[in-house]
């Protein structure tokens, strides 16, 4: 299989579930999780042959969902799939019950019944999002870095430990993960540091039922089961 040619969604799945079986867990400042070659090379290829340009973004103010600038996200929503097989095939994968109840384990939370978002970070000079956790409705959140290039390594997600003190940066190797769950002290951000070329992100959520925003939904009819 050449490296632009794409998997079979049972193919990717066994492939990110071997990466996150041997993912490394951390306590401090809060329990977060680094995998390793998450994605297959020809998965992480095709996502940065998307013909997507990055988004002309205005001053984000340290948020991504800032006025018009929200309108502007990419989502691995059933167009974009059906638009572009990468994306079916990503969206597919991690909808599987083998990942869903993997997912379960590893971070210790109950998926059934969720739902699959999926965002397409492109993120430009000038991007960066201030110190926050995220909301209970995502059950976890899980940033892919797809980042190239000499500098790329320290455009890794910062954390913060419960005073907001910055404590340590996840490293942005390329085809890297980092994992957190939702906790009222899990800070987290970008700090502001200047970005040659593009730092590409896929951050991946199973999010509560409860989730608002049905239109980032990879599939907005298909909750996650794990049997």
């Amino acid at each position: 299989m050449g490296i632009f040619d794409l998997p079979k969604p049972a193919e990717m799945a066994a492939h990110f579930c071997a990466s996150l079986a041997s993912c490394r867990r951390d306590e401090n400042p809060y329990t977060h999780w680094t995998l390793k070659n998450a994605l297959p090379e020809n998965i992480a290829a095709n996502i940065m042959m998307l013909p997507i340009r990055p988004p002309l973004i205005d001053e984000c103010g340290g948020v991504r969902d800032l006025g018009d600038n929200n309108n502007k996200r990419i989502f691995f929503t059933p167009k974009l799939q059906a638009d572009f097989p990468v994306c079916s095939v990503f969206s597919e994968a991690l909808q599987r019950p083998e990942v869903a109840r993997l997912c379960a384990k590893t971070f210790e939370i109950e998926v059934e019944g969720g739902y699959l978002r999926t965002e397409y970070i492109q993120d430009t000079d000038g991007a960066w999002l201030e110190p926050h956790h995220d909301i209970p409705e995502k059950l976890f959140s899980m940033v892919i870095y797809l980042t190239t290039g000499p500098e790329a390594k320290g455009w890794g997600t910062d954390i913060y430990d419960h005073d907001r003190k910055w404590c340590g940066r996840a490293s942005a190797e390329f085809n890297s993960a980092v994992v957190f769950v939702a906790g009222e002290h899990t800070w987290h951000g970008f700090d502001k540091r200047p970005i040659i070329g593009v730092r590409r992100l896929m951050e991946i959520n199973y999010v509560r039922p409860s989730w608002r925003d049905r239109d980032q939904l990879s599939f907005p009819d298909r909750p996650i089961k794990t049997k």
